[in-house]
């Protein structure tokens, strides 16, 4: 008799640097319409591939670095090249901004995207001979010629496309609809990067994991920022069947998760959940990137005279299947939520979600070998006054749980070192909220360094001005006995 227990069977995350795609963040795109010469000052402190490859969180993101590695240099880490581990099993790579455009115009089934022949002539090959990207490029883009690319910009109807900082235009992205809002060019922009990078999250799993087939796959669970729909219905879905339909997941259906930045966490549970129950065998959760997010701090870096690091659009595979005998389990009883009851105060959200499900399982705090939040790059937060949101979210739970007699104030210094993480992640909100940290997880669960690591999210679900309310989930994931 098959046993349903769900289990992590593998993650992965991947990184795809984007300096010329960083024009269209949110805020580098309002600031430039405001003062043009914003362009030419991002430009200038926009990193190079090699840069951007070699930056320690980066390397830590995709694998080739422990996050412990970042306790042991000091930062600035931008002005350091750590050498790459040889000890260590990467969980994924980092793409360039080339090959990722030419899938930005595979992955377009409208051909709202067109690219110049010259280009694709160039990323055609490079396309090829990635085992990421390969599987992605079966179709052939929307081609343009240089006066045809000429006169879709001065027609003005959509958005040139530009890779790096070179300033002629490599593609063009059309208006999808002249009235509606929803199908603008910006907006199609932002979810076809999210579709692509979730896709290539999703190959790296296939790339690296042969016991995983893409027929297998009976769902995947969206966890974007994204909102896909029209005029009518503005987040109508839904991403997840798209990035299954681009990544040749044939008979996977999949719908998508919403909360703001904690989606991935009640993603993780809710395939955990299908798994467990039968209704499917393999579900894979799938968090692609979030175009609007980046340069949201550029104007702090270009006052501090560093490099703009919000570069960089990520994305996070997780795959959850049957119980194999050898896999992390997810352990469903572990399940914290934050009941509307509970309020928005902080002592009450970490109560509810990190508190009462170690009472539940009657489990004290040194048993969990890692608790895992919010993990966002402090070299990117810290010069806008953001703060360490890793060390300031680790400082918050210490006080609750001395609060609830679970901790000495005198261990504080010490459960901060050994039981929390420094900041690594990129600042694409959901991908910093816990998600990124799966792989490294699934890597000590599985090879004896860990017992169990507690990942837990929270969501500021008043930024949508429906409700003052906050959210979050929690889940625990375990080492096979």
């Amino acid at each position: 008799m098959a046993n349903f227990t769900p289990v992590v069977k593998a993650a992965s995350n991947v990184l795809i640097h984007t300096p010329g795609l960083t024009r269209y963040g949110s805020k580098p795109d309002r600031e430039i319409a405001t003062n043009p010469a914003r362009l030419q000052e991002l430009n200038g402190k926009l990193r190079s591939y090699a840069e951007a490859r070699d930056y320690l969180p980066n390397q830590v993101f995709v694998g080739q670095q422990s996050p412990e590695r970042l306790a042991e240099i000091a930062r600035p880490w931008f002005g350091h090249r750590a050498a790459l581990s040889e000890e260590r099993k990467s969980f994924g790579s980092v793409i360039d901004e080339k090959p990722f455009l030419a899938l930005v115009a595979l992955a377009d089934p409208f051909k709202h995207v067109a690219l110049l022949d010259r280009f694709w002539e160039e990323t055609a090959p490079m396309l090829q001979q990635s085992p990421v990207c390969k599987p992605l490029a079966a179709s052939s883009p929307n081609i343009v010629d240089a006066n045809g690319l000429k006169a879709k910009i001065a027609a003005g109807d959509g958005l040139p496309l530009f890779a790096g900082v070179d300033p002629q235009a490599v593609g063009w992205i059309a208006n999808g609809h002249k009235e509606d809002g929803s199908l603008s060019a910006i907006v199609l922009l932002e979810n076809l990067c999210g579709k692509v990078s979730a896709a290539l999250a999703l190959e790296e799993l296939f790339v690296r994991n042969d016991g995983l087939k893409k027929p297998d796959v009976g769902l995947v669970l969206g966890c974007s920022e994204e909102a896909v729909g029209d005029r009518y219905q503005r987040g109508g879905g839904n991403m997840a069947k798209a990035i299954a339909e681009f990544s040749g997941c044939t008979m996977a259906s999949g719908f998508d998760i919403k909360d703001f930045c904690a989606a991935p966490i009640p993603a993780l549970v809710t395939a955990a959940a299908l798994v467990h129950s039968g209704v499917v065998e393999n579900a894979v959760v799938a968090g692609g990137s979030s175009l609007p997010k980046l340069g949201m701090k550029f104007l702090y870096h270009l006052e501090k005279n560093m490099p703009v690091l919000e570069d960089m659009q990520a994305a996070v595979a997780v795959w959850i299947g049957q119980d194999d005998g050898k896999s992390p389990i997810v352990n469903l009883a572990s399940v914290g939520r934050h009941p509307v009851c509970a309020g928005a105060s902080l002592d009450q959200q970490l109560k509810c979600l990190v508190i009462d499900p170690l009472d539940r399982l009657e489990l004290e705090v040194p048993l969990v070998d890692k608790f895992v939040t919010e993990l966002h790059n402090p070299e990117i937060t810290l010069p806008a006054n953001g703060g360490d949101v890793a060390e300031r979210n680790y400082r918050m739970l210490a006080a609750v749980l001395v609060k609830a007699g679970k901790l000495a104030k005198t261990e504080i210094p010490i459960f901060m070192k050994e039981q929390g993480l420094p900041g690594y992640a990129p600042t694409q909100g959901h991908i910093a909220s816990a998600l990124a940290y799966v792989p490294h997880a699934y890597q000590g669960l599985t090879q004896g360094r860990f017992q169990r690591c507690f990942f837990f999210a929270r969501a500021s679900l008043f930024l949508g001005q429906i409700t003052q309310l906050s959210d979050g989930m929690s889940v625990m994931l375990e080492r096979h006995p």
